[in-house]
């Protein structure tokens, strides 16, 4: 979209007052999926493509926001936050319950939202979110730490809008820095920054936006949690460690062994779902060395293999989502891609070969819309680098 932001602002909100400015970066998981619900190991990077908030004060106490991608324009009460309404703005209700619970707030703000790409699958809801967290937290002279940042993020997409959540995305929006894989263990939120090599071959993101949005909340993101925890949870029992609460589960508190001795006593698909966690966090582990070892080839063909345990075991992704996945296996200069985000809708990511930028886009482009013509005005191709965090200065 090529507008002047600024005099858009302007225009809507008939003000003349200086305009304050927030970013917040979309984030990429090439491997990592899945398994942060369920404390297990992730890895990600920010882009340079993501949420961008123009705002001004309002000692008024209110908080008035409008979209550039949404419709309508929303308002409610800094300290009196109103139930969720089911419309684009409740990500950033949540937002400001969970900060004004913890902060003081004297100041609301008119804010302008505007997201450079398609959403659905780069973690728009948490950049909405951060980006939004930041302006409040900026209009009342308030500074947040990366934990509070991601903690507040985190409650409002999980405890007011509802869905269940992990702390992937938050965290890579927050934490990563350009130029470096975020490897995260998301159960004591420890984490490190691996460089790129030097001598690795260049290399830059792809995201192939199916054309049809995507959304969490209804969706069977929330089942596939619960079929993980009620695996952790059935397996602990049959084995004899410690149960506890149902709500307190997860996967990783189950060593790999005991899942192995286990497995065929539990459902099916509960089973295939634990599968995909510990493939997963070893893939994680094992791309992890790639990185550090500059072995682009080695770490894309893990991509890959994500891909493909999120089909076939995790089972996630539209027939649109895997048109493109099996596209991107037989296309050249992509060294390795999969679904981005949960796999419901919305977009894939690939690692490319730049010098393959317009074969890629031309090559995916002609082979999904002959299958899938009706997406013609809304798919898409776009290419990005790595970016800082919001929490990186």
């Amino acid at each position: 979209m090529v507008l002047n932001l600024k005099d858009e602002f302007k225009k809507r909100f008939n003000t003349d007052e200086e305009i304050m400015k927030t970013f917040c970066p979309y984030r990429l998981c090439p491997i990592g999926a899945h398994v942060d619900h369920q404390y297990g190991l992730v890895s990600g990077f920010a882009i340079d493509e993501g949420i961008e908030i123009l705002f001004v004060p309002d000692k008024s106490k209110v908080i008035e926001l409008e979209s550039l991608n949404m419709e309508g324009r929303v308002s409610f009460p800094l300290n009196d936050v109103p139930e969720m309404q089911n419309d684009w703005a409740d990500y950033l209700r949540g937002g400001t319950r969970y900060l004004a619970r913890d902060k003081n707030l004297k100041i609301g703000l008119k804010g302008l939202i505007y997201g450079s790409m398609p959403i659905g699958g780069l973690s728009s809801s948490a950049a909405v979110i951060i980006c939004f967290l930041k302006a409040l937290a900026m209009v009342n002279n308030i500074e947040l730490t990366e934990q509070e940042y991601i903690d507040f993020a985190l409650s409002a997409e999980k405890d007011y809008v509802g869905v269940h959540v992990g702390k992937l995305d938050q965290s890579c929006e927050v934490l990563c820095k350009k130029d470096h894989l975020l490897f995260l263990d998301t159960k004591d939120d420890t984490y490190k920054y691996i460089p790129n090599n030097p001598n690795m071959k260049p290399f830059e993101f792809a995201v192939i936006f199916s054309g049809v949005q995507r959304t969490l909340v209804g969706s069977s993101f929330n089942m596939r949690v619960d079929e993980c925890k009620s695996a952790s949870y059935l397996i602990k029992a049959l084995s004899g460690i410690p149960y506890g609460k149902y709500a307190d589960s997860r996967l990783r508190d189950v060593p790999y062994e005991t899942f192995l001795e286990y497995k065929d006593r539990i459902p099916k698909d509960w089973a295939k779902r634990a599968t995909h966690f510990y493939t997963e966090c070893e893939r994680v582990k094992k791309g992890a060395e790639c990185w550090a070892n500059g072995d682009l080839e080695g770490y894309g063909k893990l991509v890959f293999e994500s891909g493909y345990s999120s089909i076939n075991n995790f089972e996630t992704g539209s027939d649109e989502l895997k048109e493109i996945y099996n596209i991107m296996t037989e296309t050249k200069g992509i060294y390795g891609g999969r679904f981005s985000g949960a796999g419901f809708k919305g977009c894939c990511m690939a690692i490319v070969n730049p010098e393959y930028k317009e074969h890629i886009k031309e090559e995916i482009t002609r082979r999904y819309l002959e299958k899938f013509p009706q997406y013609k005005d809304t798919f898409g191709v776009y290419f990005c680098k790595s970016e800082n965090g919001v929490g990186i200065k």
